[in-house]
């Protein structure tokens, strides 16, 4: 009986061993996927985004340029009513009023990410690229990003959009489309890497301001980007 509870005794703290590295798993692997926040701030008010874990080059690279203050400072530069908003560019800081802006970056691209559960709906925040002739690869810019603004779309111009693209919506995504809005004539050909999660009568706000021909702001709307989760 003594040699019973001695086998007893030895076992336990094993046991206990196991179920504390379990643990530390378990733990390690949920912090592992819980998504990234983020905020940008403007005069016209603050909006945040939470960064998909299913596209983490270009989660990882917005996140080390938002902590280096890469950001702070720039503009929207390109605003398009009903379409998107543009920022990102460096050397759009402190930029002259005439001046075209949208071909600065940090030197490097990111490869492309898609993913057709991640599309372009209202509040997407996805990264601009070169045209197709230039970027076959549809590498994305190493900075410059957009937030999807967009407009909400008939059954039929999705049906007839996702024929062209050759891209199957789930019924969730249609409803999406058709009630929420969004630019899915970019899906699959840019990569989306992050959603609105509070903020959208901020994106409406700077989607209605006055631009002049080449959608740049009249009035520099400057922005500010923090990693707050």
């Amino acid at each position: 009986m003594k040699k019973l509870m001695i086998l007893v005794a030895l076992v336990m703290p094993f046991a206990s061993m196991a179920q504390t590295k379990a643990n530390a798993s378990a733990k390690k692997e949920k912090s592992l996927k819980k998504e990234t926040i983020v905020e940008i701030g403007t005069e016209y008010g603050t909006m945040k985004f939470k960064l998909y874990n299913e596209t983490p080059l270009h989660r990882d690279n917005f996140i080390k340029l938002a902590k280096e203050g890469f950001y702070d400072g720039t503009l929207f530069h390109r605003v398009i009513k009903d379409f998107m908003i543009q920022g990102g560019d460096p050397e759009s800081k402190n930029a002259a009023p005439d001046v075209m802006l949208g071909n600065g970056g940090p030197g490097y691209t990111v490869p492309a990410e898609f993913n057709a559960s991640l599309i372009h709906k209202k509040g997407a925040l996805a990264a601009a690229r070169l045209g197709d002739q230039m970027n076959p690869q549809k590498a994305s810019s190493g900075s410059q990003f957009y937030i999807v603004q967009g407009k909400p779309l008939t059954q039929a111009e999705l049906n007839m959009m996702a024929a062209r693209k050759k891209i199957t919506y789930t019924p969730e995504q249609i409803k999406t489309y058709e009630t929420v809005g969004g630019t899915p004539f970019l899906d699959m050909d840019y990569t989306v890497f992050g959603e609105m999660i509070s903020g959208m009568e901020v994106l409406d706000k700077i989607a209605a301001v006055t631009t002049n021909p080449q959608n740049r702001p009249l009035q520099d709307i400057k922005m500010t980007v923090k990693v707050i989760e």
